[in-house]
């Protein structure tokens, strides 16, 4: 799978957990070129706390279009880590 926004790779990995119809990807398939760690946090009541991050391409800001969850609750342990994107990201199939 891969992770498109404004023309730029995001991410790619064939080991991304699809949970609740979204593809988490692995820390390591990130290009954080165009991560920022963003103070924003949510909170689900079974996976925990999410974490989130701005992404920039080319000058241009997609504010928490990016989550992951540090220490997810129990039931979430196979996303640890692992980022899912929204606000435009494309999300493909390779």
């Amino acid at each position: 799978m891969k992770a498109v926004w404004n023309g730029a790779v995001l991410a790619e990995s064939d080991r991304c957990e699809t949970v609740e119809g979204n593809a988490y990807f692995p820390p390591d398939s990130l290009n954080m070129d165009y991560f920022r760690a963003s103070t924003t946090q949510s909170v689900c009541g079974w996976k925990g706390t999410a974490n989130y991050y701005t992404l920039v391409v080319d000058g241009k800001e997609n504010k928490d279009a990016a989550w992951f969850y540090a220490t997810p609750k129990d039931a979430a342990q196979q996303i640890k880590g692992y980022v899912a994107f929204w606000r435009g990201v494309q999300v493909q199939k390779d």
